[in-house]
């Protein structure tokens, strides 16, 4: 076994990680460390070249990445095409409802239904008396709630 003994902030420069990553792999027991006599942290790292070919492929990859990477990537341009579709119908909902907002003015009731209820309003015993008739004229009718409820 060649180790090499290192310092906490050497071993971290040659792994490439932090010195804390370096603490907490001493304390989960993954690197063998030791104190020396001036009161330091020293951890033995493997130095010795790795010869071993490495012509497998990777286990600890999952084989269908690519397949799934590529299905992801098809599912999200359906939902991209599914939010622009939403977003031109919301657009035309907002502009049709803009367009009626702007006809509620104009849009009246008809200068005799408004004469008609005023005279009821002004002459409700006049109407009473001729609201039951049969034949009674739609302008002297008294309005439905009224004769429902009374007043």
């Amino acid at each position: 076994m060649t180790d090499t003994r290192l310092t906490l902030r050497q071993a971290a420069a040659a792994l490439g990680v932090s010195e804390s990553a370096i603490r907490k792999r001493v304390a989960r027991g993954t690197l063998r460390s030791d104190k020396g006599p001036d009161g330091r942290r020293y951890v033995y790292l493997d130095t010795v070249a790795d010869t071993v070919k490495d012509e497998g492929a990777d286990a600890s990859a999952p084989r269908g990445r690519d397949a799934l990477i590529s299905e992801l990537r098809a599912h999200n341009g359906t939902l991209r095409e599914q939010l622009e579709a939403e977003r031109q119908a919301h657009a035309e909902a907002r502009r049709i409802i803009a367009g009626l907002v702007e006809r509620i003015p104009a849009i009246e009731a008809p200068q005799e239904a408004s004469e008609a209820s005023e005279t009821v309003e002004e002459e409700p015993e006049r109407a009473e008396s001729h609201s039951d008739a049969p034949g009674a004229p739609e302008a002297v009718r008294r309005p439905w709630w009224r004769r429902v409820f009374g007043g």
